[in-house]
């Protein structure tokens, strides 16, 4: 279990950029970010021939996945470089994945503007400035193609490096020079590199130092100090001993119980890393509690950076991304990420959201204070659940079977796929070993009003103690109940009444744009959302159902903001990528989602 009290991170700062003649340097540092010749020809030298990846990639056959580490991401000019080159030579079915680290990250317009200095990577620079992630810590995990995928991890070089589970076949140990930024270059940090080292992998450095030298000496890299680039004398390679050889990720078949949110998701991530997938559900796709005409993407800020809140931030994080990725919505019956309004009313939802402002604990470009009563979520959004679960589920990898995976067929079925993942919420409790999990099936009602002319107009959803979201195919959703004891399947008119007046006490004005008293509501949903007594869906293997059944569920009311992060998760642990390229999310927020913390619990009893 998570120690809660050691389990905080620090916001992130962005770097301070002063712009000069020869090119961007840093504030904190005060040192360039490339040389004096524009950075790119020596970027080519010092890293990509150093760790001759050239002939590294071409040796890769169909599943192999080569690993870049690198411990100071700055402009991303290292990282494009290797993934041009893997994209021209490397066979089709190989994998690469980077991972790069950086306490004090650009910020997008400063990257996009550093990124102006090469346009022969033009394309691979679009890539990355359309999901380069906002500066929140810990881990972003970015799908530049379907075989180039890019973990950056935002925070201090050696925390994050000793946590992370990566294997690495070639170092950049960029950053800023030692005399600069000696905290790059500490013997800890040297150590975690060394323990994320496969054998034989290999390093390419600027710097020659002689104590950079003796500390990565001391840890067990074989180095050699080389002739230096342009006006430098010289530099380092280096190498850790034994025999290099490429990793393998897992690729099979999979059995994905449930074709809500979380198991359409966790379908599209593993189709994208060339599984081929099943998906089976007794009803058509979304019709459970996935199933309301639009459900909100946002997460409420908090200051506190332990893991249960660094997962809602990077979760959003990740949502929004994936709609990038996947150019959803495409128009507006889809829906619209053009941000989320948060009225703070309740003194608490106040307190926090102000905090997480004044502090950074939620960074500048997710989260804008207009006034003490109202801050908006940039980028967040409102979507038609039901067809984004389509979108999801619209892949050649991915088919469809109208049935229910039955507990008794679990045995069965296990011997037909190479994985299995139970999506199913609620229902998941009828499987062996799982009835005894603490989950609550909360009861909520949604209420459809119809739009009015001005409503119409409305492209912001509004949350407050329920939500508002624009129209979509003319009606607003308004809701939610939130009954923690009621177990009425049907709709219940009192329920509209409830949504109406709490739409009518906080959105006063909205109320009465759609007709006040006269409003009208031409329909409703009820379904129970299954969660868990953290709030926290659970995530991960269940080991005592099999050695390869995993679960995704219990996501509440914000499924449509938390599975996406969920689902790449789990196809890191599907792929066994957790012990190559490392995981999309930190130690922390996997062990938070593990089912485990009360499976294990349960088994102690």
């Amino acid at each position: 279990m998570i120690d809660p009290m050691r389990d905080f991170f620090d916001p992130i700062v962005p770097a301070t950029v002063d712009w000069t003649p020869g090119g961007p340097r840093s504030g904190e540092y005060d040192d360039g970010y490339f040389g004096p010749h524009g950075g790119l020809a020596e970027a080519q030298c010092v890293f990509i021939e150093a760790n001759r990846l050239r002939e590294r990639f071409a040796q890769l056959s169909h599943h192999q996945v080569f690993v870049i580490g690198e411990t100071g991401f700055g402009t991303g000019l290292n990282v494009l470089l290797a993934a041009d080159l893997f994209a021209q030579c490397a066979p089709a079915g190989a994998r690469l994945h980077m991972v790069s680290v950086d306490l004090h990250p650009l910020t997008r317009a400063d990257l996009a503007r550093a990124l102006t200095q090469w346009p022969q990577l033009a394309n691979w620079s679009e890539l990355l400035i359309r999901h380069y992630p906002p500066a929140a810590p810990g881990h972003h995990r970015l799908h530049l193609t379907d075989t180039i995928e890019l973990t950056l991890m935002w925070g201090d070089a050696t925390t994050r490096w000793s946590e992370s589970k990566a294997q690495v076949d070639a170092w950049f140990l960029d950053g800023f020079s030692p005399a600069h930024n000696p905290a790059m270059w500490t013997p800890q940090l040297c150590r975690a590199l060394a323990d994320r080292s496969n054998p034989g992998a290999t390093l390419g450095s600027f710097t020659a130092s002689g104590e950079v030298r003796r500390n990565l000496q001391a840890v067990g890299f074989v180095i050699e100090k080389v002739k230096g680039f342009g006006h430098k004398r010289h530099r380092i390679v280096g190498h850790q001993p034994g025999t290099w050889a490429p990793q393998t990720l897992v690729c099979g078949r999979v059995c994905i119980a449930g074709a809500g949110l979380a198991g359409a998701t966790t379908a599209r991530a593993l189709a994208r890393r060339g599984w081929q997938v099943e998906v089976m559900d007794p009803e058509p796709p979304g019709s459970g509690a996935s199933g309301n005409l639009a459900g909100v993407v946002y997460a409420t800020p908090s200051p506190h950076l332990q893991a249960q809140n660094r997962f809602y931030l990077t979760a959003l994080i990740r949502a929004l991304d994936w709609f990038e990725s996947l150019r959803f919505p495409s128009h507006p019956d889809q829906g619209r990420l053009a941000g989320v309004f948060l009225h703070l009313a309740h003194p608490r939802r106040r307190k926090n959201t102000l905090a997480a402002h004044e502090t950074r604990g939620w960074p500048e470009a997710l989260l804008t204070r207009i006034n003490d009563e109202l801050a908006r979520l940039e980028g967040a959004g409102y979507i038609h659940p039901r067809a984004w679960i389509e979108h999801l589920l619209d892949h050649p990898r991915i088919t469809y079977r109208s049935q229910s995976l039955a507990p008794n067929d679990l045995v069965a079925e296990q011997k037909s796929v190479d994985a299995i993942v139970i999506a199913t919420a609620g229902a998941a409790l009828s499987f062996p070993d799982l009835e005894q999990l603490p989950m609550k099936m909360i009861r909520g009602q949604v209420t459809e009003i119809e739009a009015t002319a001005e409503s119409s107009a409305w492209h912001r959803a509004h949350c407050h103690a329920g939500y508002l979201t624009p129209a979509i195919n003319g009606r607003h959703c308004v809701g939610a109940t939130y009954d923690l004891h009621g177990q009425h399947q049907g709709v219940v008119p009192e329920d509209d009444q409830a949504n109406v007046d709490q739409l009518r006490e906080h959105l006063p004005e909205h109320w009465q744009a759609l007709g006040g008293k006269a409003l009208k509501v031409v329909g409703q949903r009820a379904a129970f959302r299954c969660t868990s007594p953290d709030r926290l869906p659970l995530v991960g293997r269940v080991p005592s159902l099999g050695a390869h059944i995993y679960l995704n569920i219990a996501h509440g009311s914000r499924g449509i903001t938390h599975t996406p992060l969920c689902a790449d998760l789990l196809a890191d642990l599907i792929c066994q990528n957790d012990q190559v390229g490392g995981l999309g999310v930190d130690t922390g927020i996997e062990r938070a989602l593990d089912p485990l913390r009360y499976l294990e619990k349960k088994t102690a009893i």
